[in-house]
């Protein structure tokens, strides 16, 4: 029997694969061999599966990576480096499944709040992490955007920007950051 997990990851991979409207609980099903009656243990309906893959979403591709951000360590410069190598590293797929989620909140107020949300709470981390760091406040709020931008720009363009060509233009943005002399190799290695 499949799990909760597996139907909310399976949700993903068809969001991922063919967009919002292949999200059925026929396909669902299909793709995991099993019945309606095994989707229903674990859902009420469509509208309850949705509300709880995008919790999953938001959990999977924004809190797990702050949270494994600030396990990293005590330091801004590091926690921030952690965090955009774990986002540039991810192999799950996110870059598809961004795309897909982007799409589908021009279509539906529910995915549109979590979109916003979601960006929101990007934001906040990494401005909170650049503030940290010392620089003036006045450019707090731009560069937090700025580093963000760069991620979903380059998810967006075609074909988008691989991992190599993001660290490079990260290692360019971060080389702007406040930074103690004993430290400053360590932009050069980012991320």
């Amino acid at each position: 029997m499949a799990s909760r997990r597996d139907w909310l990851e399976a949700g993903l991979a068809v969001l991922e694969q063919d967009g919002a409207r292949a999200l059925t609980i026929e396909r669902l099903c299909g793709e995991l061999g099993l019945t309606k009656g095994s989707f229903y243990h674990h859902f009420k309906g469509m509208a309850g599966f949705k509300t709880d893959l995008l919790t999953h979403f938001e959990t999977e591709h924004t809190s797990r990576f702050v949270s494994d951000a600030e396990s990293a360590g005590a330091s801004a410069r590091h926690r921030l480096l952690h965090l955009l190598g774990l986002v540039l590293d991810d192999k799950s797929g996110s870059d598809a499944v961004e795309i897909a989620i982007r799409a589908w909140a021009l279509q539906d107020p529910e995915v549109h709040a979590l979109q916003e949300r979601v960006d929101r709470s990007r934001i906040d981390y990494l401005r909170t992490l650049w503030r940290e760091l010392g620089g003036p406040e006045a450019d707090v709020e731009p560069m937090a955007r700025l580093l963000y931008l760069v991620l979903v720009g380059a998810q967006q363009v075609v074909p988008p920007v691989p991992a190599p060509g993001l660290r490079d233009i990260y290692a360019l943005a971060l080389r702007l950051a406040p930074h103690d002399p004993h430290e400053a190799h360590e932009w050069e290695d980012t991320p």
